[in-house]
């Protein structure tokens, strides 16, 4: 199968999941106990004044009439204005979302060069010291949620030490002003997937050593680091790969541990801001462009393991 032709497949079936997710969100969000009309009408209100609400916000139509101009306002690019602050809800992201991109662009830029260095190194050196203190701290640490981590680290290195800020209350907008408020929430973020990933190119790479094409490369008295490079290297990451792309997925849900623990003001804090107020189309808005990142990732990774090693995935 061609790359093209693999990469249209994948395209339609993104587009069939993002369409099912985003009726899953409103199902969900409609079924959220609770009344955003009464939140909104104050401590002490009244049936008329939640009724005026209700109607102002067009509570009061069928929930299948609001879903289909929901879907619509998807299409034309349109999410809606928060019932909270009554501001549109694109604006209400783009507040929230450089924090997060800071964070999740951070985590990836660091992910990738981390875990692959891990890998090789433990493979390259398989059975050896390296290797096995290597193996012993990657299941050490992916074994530590990453709530409890954070607390830790905050505790150790912020409390105890003083060496950075516990928190981002107080830090401007722009938090790579304050790179030393980064370093905590980016190690807790790198913990898991970097122990995850390494295992997966160490265990790729031993295998790839031991094939039959690698054995005819040294063979043909190719330098070592040239053969593990350019031959066995690319079939080992193949499933790496596809891992990063689920990372990605898990990454969405460690941004908003993150950023509730060390107080970033991202889309994570929006996100249970949202709930707790139901704030019914910023909760929506959120999860479909949660959704929409996943897919995407994920159909870019699968593109890059097919391109690595097509037979794998054909």
């Amino acid at each position: 199968m061609s790359l093209a032709r693999y990469a249209l497949r994948r395209l339609l079936l993104g587009v069939a999941q993002v369409v099912a997710v985003t009726t899953l969100v409103f199902v969900l969000t409609e079924a959220l106990p609770g009344d955003a009309a009464v939140v909104l009408a104050g401590d002490i209100p009244d049936e008329e004044r939640i009724a005026q609400i209700r109607h102002a916000l067009e509570l009061d139509r069928p929930a299948a009439e609001r879903w289909a101009g929901w879907l619509a306002g998807l299409a034309r690019g349109d999410l809606g204005v928060s019932l909270v602050s009554g501001r549109p809800v694109s604006g209400v992201l783009a507040d929230g979302l450089p924090p997060t991109l800071v964070l999740a662009g951070l985590t990836l830029l660091l992910l990738v060069p981390i875990s692959v260095a891990a890998g090789v190194t433990a493979a390259v050196r398989q059975g050896g010291p390296l290797d096995r203190v290597l193996t012993t701290v990657t299941v050490g640490l992916y074994s530590i949620p990453e709530f409890a981590l954070g607390v830790v680290l905050v505790a150790v290195f912020a409390v105890r030490l003083g060496w950075f800020p516990p928190t981002a209350v107080g830090a401007p907008p722009n938090l790579l002003q304050e790179p030393a408020l980064l370093v905590l929430p980016v190690a807790v973020l790198l913990a898991r997937p970097v122990c995850s990933i390494s295992r997966l190119v160490r265990a790729g790479l031993i295998d790839a050593l031991g094939s039959g094409y690698v054995a005819h490369a040294g063979r043909l008295g190719l330098p070592r680091g040239r053969v593990i490079l350019t031959h066995a290297l690319p079939n080992a990451l193949t499933p790496a790969v596809q891992q990063l792309a689920r990372t990605t997925d898990w990454l969405l849900g460690g941004v908003i541990v993150v950023e509730s623990v060390f107080v970033i003001p991202g889309l994570g804090t929006l996100l249970n801001d949202s709930v707790a107020a139901r704030d019914i189309p910023v909760i929506q808005a959120l999860c479909v462009l949660f959704a929409t990142t996943t897919v995407a990732v994920n159909l870019v990774a699968d593109l890059v393991a097919y391109r690595l090693a097509p037979r794998s995935l054909a």
